[in-house]
């Protein structure tokens, strides 16, 4: 658990030392007995919610979206309910895991764009093979801070952080192959607009890709670096999320064989902030 979570647990009387409550600031000499009493789980809830994702297209065996950025995926530990799951309960989803039907593949809460949804068990299996596969076309609308060159491939190991279990790292010495391309599209003091194609589907991997090698993503706090620039300062700030945007997502369909190809717009807060490091 993080250290949040640990100190949640004292605050609460549910961590005791040989016996007694404790503050969080005790030192421990050796040879105590500690007692530590979780929480509950919190209920999960897959039921239908009224939140509004933007539908690019549904049929009998799947939905495709333009997921808002700060929406979760699926529900989990903190988040129960209120995540896209929940938005689409009602359209049906299912295949996978009963805890998050239909979910074949993952944005991070604070990325946008374009994800497909199974609403059938088959659909769900056929869909979830293309992605092992690496057959999916994945293509990022990003915001990166510094001067990254005209276009790159970025193919390393990819794993845990071995210090931060929340972050994830290309620097392990095992792992499994992430490779990331990009090319750059504009550029502006400080500050650059790619596109970025995933031939693995890691997660946070093109937040890592980029980060590591120099130009981490605009927005990033998990990943970034202290901006000294106001106006990068100002766009970040205004933004409050990593500038990224899963901008089209291609795959065959699951039934018929066609391949589909779907755009989502770039969104209004991402044009926002790539005009404000423009200057205007």
């Amino acid at each position: 658990m993080t250290r949040s979570q640990a100190k949640r647990l004292i605050d609460l009387g549910r961590v005791t030392v040989d016996g007694a409550p404790a503050k969080a600031g005790l030192v421990l000499r050796g040879g105590e007995r500690l007692r530590v009493e979780p929480e509950p789980p919190e209920a999960w809830s897959v039921e239908p919610e009224p939140i509004p994702v933007p539908v690019l297209f549904q049929d009998d065996d799947l939905v495709v979206v333009d997921k808002p950025a700060d929406l979760v995926v699926h529900p989990a530990v903190g988040h129960p309910r209120g995540t896209l799951v929940n938005a689409l309960a009602h359209l049906g989803a299912a295949g996978g895991d009963p805890g998050r039907p239909g979910i074949v593949h993952r944005l991070d809460r604070g990325t946008s764009g374009t994800m497909v949804v199974a609403r059938n068990v088959e659909a769900h299996a056929r869909l979830a093979a293309q992605f092992a596969r690496h057959t999916v076309e994945k293509l990022y609308a990003a915001l990166v801070v510094g001067e990254p060159p005209a276009n790159g491939r970025i193919e390393t190991l990819f794993g845990r952080h071995p210090v931060d279990r929340k972050r994830f790292s290309s620097k392990v010495p095992r792992g499994r192959k992430a490779l990331t391309s990009f090319r750059t599209l504009e550029r502006a003091p400080g500050c650059a607009r790619l596109e970025v194609r995933l031939g693995t589907g890691r997660t946070h991997q093109i937040r890592v890709h980029l980060s590591e090698s120099g130009w981490p993503i605009l927005g990033d706090e998990l990943y970034g670096r202290r901006l000294r620039d106001p106006v990068l300062r100002r766009a970040a700030a205004r933004l409050g999320r990593p500038a990224l945007h899963a901008a089209v997502l291609a795959f065959d369909h699951p039934r018929t064989g066609a391949r589909l190809r779907f755009a989502a717009p770039l969104p209004t807060d991402f044009l926002e902030a790539w005009a404000t490091v423009r200057g205007g």
